[in-house]
């Protein structure tokens, strides 16, 4: 017979048993008047098993041909156990197998593949390799006029063989197998693969949101969040959506004194970006409202929002960008009194920060708290002082020379400009239900950039771990402190001021649940973040980052991690264990205020 005549269908085909290919066929199952209830069937072919560690676990499910191109790699997916059980996976592989013993790697196979326009399925099947992620139950207590709960457990039963699979689509199942609150603040929508998961309810989005209440523990917004993504990942759009969530009216932490009071927002921003919340989002449409209105989304310009504008130098700050109130202040150097590694440097040893210490408390003891940074560079200026600690053995006349560098090249203007300094406006600079942005794109000194933030910073984070504060407002007030480019200040570096101040955000981190106090910390370089504080972390929000350094370093599951360099603008998975399995999700494709 020519090549030109050969067809495969004109052979009987056989399975790998050897059975007729008409034999394999359930003639119940293929029946046209039929309804197929889901996506297909759990295979035992390969075993069925469930297992205490992951790779004792196999659960493979069989995917019917109307079926195969709508499942996905994590999608969620659902097997009933005959008691009324389910268990709630979600599709970790899928793979194309062949059905019979037939070689497709041929010239005949391959020739007949080109010519046609659609791609024949009939010789393979389409296995789904399930991940459990948790058994779904009903408790209603034992009362039977009593509602019963949807709760979840870990994984402790193997489903019966040929169990009907189907897609996960019931909001209250998913929410409860993902361990998802009902309510929070707001981040985003649950997705798989960039598509956001839908369901039949109204809306039919799954809302992402973080536990902030006292019911199971402690609000997350003080158990700290950490948002990573590279430039243009959209993580400033994002930003901006979760901090406008924090600030709405009617969210309220309870303090030790018993009452219940609205955080304050205080945002250290080096772009200038984040005054714009004060006002409105133009591109956004009265149907955008209604949506986020139904969904119990904060959206809108806050209106209490400050921009408070550092004094520096001969540097301004023009910024017509924004309608925001602006209040200028400055850096006293009076603050230097508790926190003397603000005039350090980078590179002073122990031993010349203690001989730098030393001089301060002593300029202090001198000159009371009305001292400035001129009159203490002059008291430095002074030989016979210097002789003075060098005949006492208190400071080597080298040490002191150190010191005296260090202190003479601070950038100019830093401390003492002409403005209200910013200890005497605590109370308006920390407010309860206002944002407070520093901003300091303006400042053309990055040393002098750092002293703003790290003085502004510490005094807030010294002042709510404080037992004796000396502002009472800071310390009675729920406060969010959010900083952007955070791994310009709390970098790991091996100098004095960098262990000073890893320290107090270190404690911070570990106290900041007690004190009401949360820390926001935004960068695109997670990995130059000081392990310490890295540590304390319990929200961890990545959007796009292409360093592989710094995927690493956000220590997302192996599953999720592949996916970071290839999400689109807005995309993100969050990593928090004390409120959900690690979901992917996409936030909002508008911002609820201002942004551009």
């Amino acid at each position: 017979m020519a090549d030109s005549d050969f067809d495969l269908d004109d052979f009987e085909t056989t399975s790998s048993s050897g059975a007729r290919d008409d034999d394999r066929f359930d003639s119940v199952s293929t029946d046209p008047k039929g309804t197929d209830r889901g996506i297909g069937t759990l295979s035992a072919a390969d075993g069925l098993r469930i297992g205490e560690d992951e790779d004792e676990t196999h659960v493979r499910a069989y995917v019917t041909a109307d079926n195969r191109e709508n499942v996905r790699v994590g999608k969620y997916l659902l097997v009933p156990y005959p008691d009324g059980e389910k268990l709630f996976a979600r599709v970790a592989a899928l793979e194309y197998r062949q059905e019979y013993r037939v070689d497709d790697a041929t010239e005949i196979h391959s020739k007949r593949a080109m010519r046609r326009e659609e791609i024949e399925e009939s010789d393979y099947k389409l296995m789904a390799d399930l991940e459990p992620v948790a058994i779904l139950y009903e408790d209603g207590d034992g009362d039977p006029e009593v509602d019963a709960d949807l709760k979840r457990r870990m994984t402790d039963r193997v489903p019966k063989p040929k169990s009907v699979v189907r897609e996960a689509s019931d909001k209250t199942e998913i929410k409860t197998g993902l361990k998802m609150p009902e309510d929070g603040v707001f981040l985003g929508h649950l997705s798989v693969g960039g598509e956001k998961v839908h369901t039949a309810a109204e809306p039919p989005t799954i809302d992402y949101r973080l536990k902030d209440d006292y019911d199971d523990g402690d609000p997350l917004v003080f158990r700290h969040t950490l948002v990573a993504g590279g430039t243009g990942s959209g993580k400033t759009h994002g930003a901006k959506n979760v901090l406008r969530q924090f600030l709405a009216g009617e969210r309220r932490y309870e303090m030790d004194d018993g009452a219940e009071r609205r955080a304050a927002v205080v945002q250290f921003d080096p772009q200038d970006e984040y005054a714009e919340m004060h006002d409105d989002n133009s591109d956004v449409t009265s149907e955008d409202e209604r949506r986020w209105e139904r969904e119990n989304v904060a959206h809108g310009g806050h209106d209490d929002t400050v921009a408070f504008v550092p004094k520096v130098g001969g540097s301004s700050y023009a910024a017509d960008h924004h309608r925001a109130e602006q209040v200028e202040f400055t850096i006293p150097f009076s603050m230097v009194q508790g926190k003397p590694w603000l005039v350090a440097g980078a590179s002073l040893n122990d031993n010349q920060y203690g001989a730098l210490s030393h001089l301060v408390r002593r300029f202090f003891k001198q000159h009371g708290n009305a001292g400035t940074y001129e009159e203490f560079k002059r008291f430095l200026d002074d030989p016979a002082l210097r002789e003075e600690l060098d005949e006492s053995g208190r400071v080597h006349e080298a040490t002191f020379d150190a010191v005296k560098r260090r202190v003479l090249n601070m950038p100019k203007g830093v401390f003492d400009q002409n403005a209200r300094p910013i200890t005497d406006q605590i109370q308006s600079f920390v407010k309860p239900g206002q944002l407070t942005v520093v901003p300091t794109y303006h400042i053309n000194n990055s040393r002098a950039t750092e002293v703003v933030v790290l003085a502004l910073s510490t005094l807030l984070v010294e002042e709510k771990l404080s037992n004796a504060p000396e502002y009472d407002r800071i310390k009675e007030t729920p406060l969010v402190v959010g900083m952007d480019e955070a791994h310009n200040f709390l970098t790991d570096a091996d100098n004095v001021q960098a262990r000073k101040v890893i320290g107090k955000f270190t404690d911070a981190a570990k106290q900041g649940r007690k004190e009401r106090l949360g820390l926001f910390l935004i960068t695109q370089d997670p990995q130059d973040i000081h392990e310490a504080v890295f540590k304390q972390i319990n929200t961890t929000v990545v959007l796009n980052l292409g360093d592989e350094d710094a995927i690493k370093s956000v220590n997302i599951p192996s599953n999720l991690e592949g996916k970071v360099p290839y999400m689109e603008k807005g995309q993100m998975v969050v990593y928090s264990p004390d409120n959900s399995e690690p979901v992917e999700i996409i936030g909002l494709s508008k911002c609820v205020t201002k942004h551009g």
